[in-house]
């Protein structure tokens, strides 16, 4: 099949988009009439000739459109979206290889200013074409990913899971889909959102109806903080198998760091009995989105200030990330502390690494993206594998420049003796573990795996501190806007 016949059966059933317009590939001819649909992103109107930027969020670039009879662009307004129809000519101007010169114009959806002001007392187009703060962003963000930065957000998304996916498959793994609701807290930490029906208290009349006990699945419900759980149950038969879902954490922090609904990819494979192994698929599933051309990741990049971007630049290459312990990493901050009182928090062997700890080791004692393993056993969840010495577990956290941890893993406990063990020490209730310690009963394999938090993933490639602004449509504690 010829490339100029592929895309004529891509457009057959859907026109062409303007970053399918604007690529080399297109062979769309330049004598065929074509037809663009998208947003007006700005207008300038001359005496003899006016221009408009057009959009339809499918390329950072906008397609320039431009009126030789400036009475078809006499309607037009910031917004509103639009059908133009006309010839993609070779562009005369600096800064865009393609223009098209519109024939007719079709307005398919107004943004009058002055409706605006009448139904929604608004004053003008919310998103106009000037620096937009942060937190105007986020009262609008409904709005959001009609900004350049918001769209590049977006698409940054979709080609770093297509990068993630692509890398998963190539190793073997299978995606799996895993449940929402669940039973009990996989890190055991209670921070869970518990769900509930609306009932009324008065009686419905209806005896059989009044019956049903208060809880909908017959025992309390809460929405997943991680998949991991369910993931380990698949890995025991399929082996390989991965997901990229939503989560769910009831903490209030404030912090740049956290959501209240974020996504994440999760891995698990069995027969594995090496962190470092973990350590290597964690590395080369990032590698595999670090070394991906994207077009929205150089855009967001810009102005990225150089040291930070040659740190990203130096984590895609071939060399292998250093791996250190727990034990030498406290060893390195407590020097520090001795000597420069450097941390807000207290440095300690059983104290947990905070966001300035972890964020010291990754940029100062490292240079670089950097496996933190074997972590003392208090500070982890119960499933984590125990250490031959028994004071750690077999786990590792990967830390990045400016951000801190991006990747938790471990081996799991696969000896049920030990399982239980952990269970009781972490006081849970063995009754909702019971099919996790079967697990270990009917053939089970040594197996490990880790998570990803998505959105902080996208955070250090970008560039982008707070991962509010790596999601279209941020929760978080205290703030639910749509």
């Amino acid at each position: 099949m010829s490339l100029r016949r592929s895309f004529a059966t891509l457009t057959k059933g859907l026109r062409p988009t303007i970053r399918q317009l604007l690529s080399q590939s297109s062979q769309a001819s330049p004598t065929t009439p074509i037809q663009v649909n998208g947003w007006v992103k700005s207008v300038r109107r001359q005496k003899r000739v006016a221009f408009a930027v057009i959009t339809d969020g499918s390329s950072p670039l906008g397609l320039q459109a431009v009126f030789l009879d400036p009475a078809l662009a006499r309607s037009l307004t910031n917004g509103a979206a639009v059908r133009l129809t006309g010839m993609l000519a070779n562009s005369i101007g600096a800064g865009q290889a393609k223009e098209l010169q519109v024939h007719t114009v079709d307005i398919v959806g107004e943004c009058n200013p002055e409706i605006l002001t009448t139904i929604l007392s608004m004053q003008t187009y919310p998103i106009q074409k000037k620096a937009l703060t942060t937190e105007y962003l986020r009262d609008h963000c409904h709005l959001r990913t009609r900004t350049d930065e918001g769209a590049s957000v977006v698409r940054l998304r979709h080609d770093t899971l297509n990068a993630l996916h692509s890398y998963f498959q190539a190793q073997g793994f299978c995606y799996a889909h895993t449940p929402l609701v669940t039973s009990s807290d996989c890190e055991g930490a209670g921070e869970t959102f518990r769900i509930g029906t609306l009932l009324s208290s008065q009686s419905s009349g209806d005896k059989e109806a009044d019956k049903q006990p208060p809880e909908f699945f017959g025992r309390p419900a809460y929405l997943t903080v991680s998949a991991q759980l369910h993931l380990e149950a698949l890995s025991a038969s399929i082996s390989r198998v991965f997901t990229i879902s939503p989560c769910f954490r009831a903490e209030r922090s404030q912090t740049g760091r956290h959501l209240a609904e974020f996504w994440m990819l999760e891995a698990e494979w069995a027969f594995t009995e090496s962190v470092d192994d973990l350590c290597q698929v964690a590395e080369d599933a990032i590698k595999s989105t670090l070394r991906q051309p994207s077009a929205d990741l150089a855009a967001l990049q810009t102005g990225m200030d150089p040291s930070r971007a040659k740190i990203l630049q130096d984590a895609a290459r071939p060399d292998r990330w250093p791996r250190i312990t727990y034990t030498e990493a406290i060893i390195e901050l407590e020097k520090v502390q001795a000597s420069r009182r450097l941390f807000e928090f207290p440095v300690g062997w059983g104290r947990t690494l905070q966001s300035e700890h972890e964020r010291w080791v990754a940029e100062h004692l490292v240079g670089g993206p950097v496996f933190v393993t074997d972590y003392p056993t208090q500070l982890k969840p119960f499933y984590m594998r125990q250490n031959v010495e028994g004071d750690t577990v077999a786990c590792f956290d990967l830390l990045v420049p400016h951000l801190g941890e991006l990747i938790g893993g471990s081996l799991r406990e696969e000896r049920e003796d030990k399982l239980l063990q952990a269970i009781e020490h972490h006081g849970l209730n063995l009754e909702d573990y019971k099919w996790y310690v079967d697990l270990r009963k009917y053939g089970g394999a040594p197996h490990g795996g880790f998570g990803l938090g998505f959105e902080r993933l996208i955070s250090w490639l970008s560039g982008i501190e707070n991962i509010r602004e790596c999601i279209p449509m941020p929760r978080w504690a205290g703030r639910m806007l749509l």
